[in-house]
């Protein structure tokens, strides 16, 4: 039994693929390709403070190790979801050994972001004076959530999700190492690509997956149907709180103010699929509506409306055919923000502007005293008026210009609402002349 304990269990297949050396790496070829910016890092000689900000499983801790490798440094690796500003001090004492020995210290700090404030200002002297070079890994956006002066200290490289031709390159070097044995359909490979997601990591313990379910059942050739039924497939890369999650709903909008239905449908389903609720789909869809279509078709904010209505109705999976309707209702329709542009306009003044009196003759007058001073005096009906209108009336602040904030485009409903707008103008420039 003793001999049990003592045996050295095997590495998962992520870990023991994990590369060696920096011609090893699969992917990141617009950092690592030749003359591309860590491809000159490292031939330079000379480490310098950097954050690796990118999706899961992209390649920052392998790049952090390769690193120290390439330089010659030690390498101390901390997670910033356990560690602590304890952490951080032994990590630094241990560094000052280090230096007396002639060795630098590469300090790795994984999910940098999920130090606060005071752990990431904790690092600030240590990497200034060079003590160690800090690298961090980052799911999120730096800019959001790495403290300006830390920020300021290290060069940002953003990684990408592996393509699907760098996951080919993976699969074939994991059938070379432990899959040798097993034949796989191209289908089934597609498969397994897809629901890893430009996930390295993902895609690895798949395949790992694959071959002891393979082992379990006796079998040797692997379909897309044993996939299926073989693997519990997760849906796909997407965190609700982070960037993936605006960036794809930045998408969703984009698509529909571009008038693009199915790049609209695959947004939404996209978002869907990884697991967004629907009625923070349906809110963004109603402001949709407002934003980007107006009042050049009011049917589209009455379609976002009754797309949330029927979600309330019947809840998810069956309501999320409202949304997609009402996303390809909304990407046809006729594009107007003369309405969102004339509120931010209104806004922006009000905002700097003084407090401006109400003119005298707009100014209700409901007791005696009001009257006798001239509250409402001389204001015109517009229902007494020739075509229900006031020509030359003014109901702005008596010193203050029209600012023509609304200005109609000439689409959808609009083109009659511009028509209108300029009759009017006419009208009131005609009653100004007399």
């Amino acid at each position: 039994m003793s001999d049990l304990f003592k045996a050295t269990p095997l590495p998962p297949l992520a870990e023991a693929l994990r590369p060696t050396k920096i011609s090893e790496v699969i992917g990141q070829s617009h950092l690592l390709g030749e003359g591309k910016p860590l491809y000159l890092v490292f031939k330079s000689g000379r480490p310098h403070s950097m954050i690796l900000w990118g999706p899961p499983g992209v390649g920052k801790t392998t790049l952090a190790r390769l690193t120290a490798t390439a330089f010659g440094c030690e390498f101390i690796a901390l997670s910033a979801v356990l560690a602590g500003v304890k952490d951080i001090r032994a990590a630094i004492e241990q560094a000052e050994q280090y230096l007396q020995q002639g060795k630098h210290t590469i300090l790795f700090i994984d999910e940098i972001h999920r130090f606060n404030k005071s752990q990431q200002d904790a690092l600030l002297p240590y990497a200034e004076s060079g003590l160690v070079t800090l690298l961090g890994a980052t799911t999120e956006n730096p800019s959001f959530e790495v403290n300006s002066a830390l920020l300021s200290r290290a060069q940002v490289y953003v990684l990408q999700a592996l393509t699907d031709d760098e996951m080919h390159q993976l699969f074939t070097r994991a059938k070379e190492y432990v899959l040798s044995h097993l034949d796989f359909d191209e289908i089934a490979i597609s498969t397994m690509i897809g629901y890893a997601d430009g996930d390295a990591r993902r895609f690895l313990n798949l395949l790992e997956q694959t071959g002891n379910a393979a082992l379990a059942s006796g079998t040797t050739h692997i379909t897309s149907d044993f996939v299926e039924n073989a693997l519990t497939l997760n849906v796909r890369r997407f965190d609700k709180g982070g960037d993936n999650f605006y960036d794809q709903i930045s998408a969703l909008h984009k698509s529909v103010r571009g008038s693009h239905p199915d790049a609209s449908l695959y947004w939404l389903c996209r978002m869907l699929d990884g697991g967004a609720d629907p009625k923070y789909l349906l809110r963004r869809i109603v402001r949709m509506a407002w934003e980007d279509i107006g009042i050049a078709d009011p049917r589209a904010i009455q379609v976002a409306n009754d797309a949330a209505a029927t979600f309330e109705r019947l809840g998810s999976p069956e309501g999320e055919l409202a949304l997609a309707q009402a996303v390809i209702y909304l990407a046809m329709a006729p594009k107007s923000n003369a309405g969102y542009n004339a509120y931010n306009r209104a806004r922006a003044f009000i905002k700097k502007d003084k407090s401006r009196e109400v003119p005298v003759h707009l100014r209700n007058a409901p007791t005696k005293l009001m009257k006798e001073l001239g509250y409402g005096h001389d204001y015109r009906y517009a229902h007494d008026e020739p075509d229900a209108y006031a020509a030359g009336e003014t109901y702005l602040p008596d010193d203050m210009e029209e600012p023509n904030w609304y200005e109609p485009v000439a689409r959808g409903l609009e083109i009659k609402i511009g028509e209108k707008l300029a009759w009017l103008r006419t009208l009131d420039r005609k009653a100004r002349d007399k």
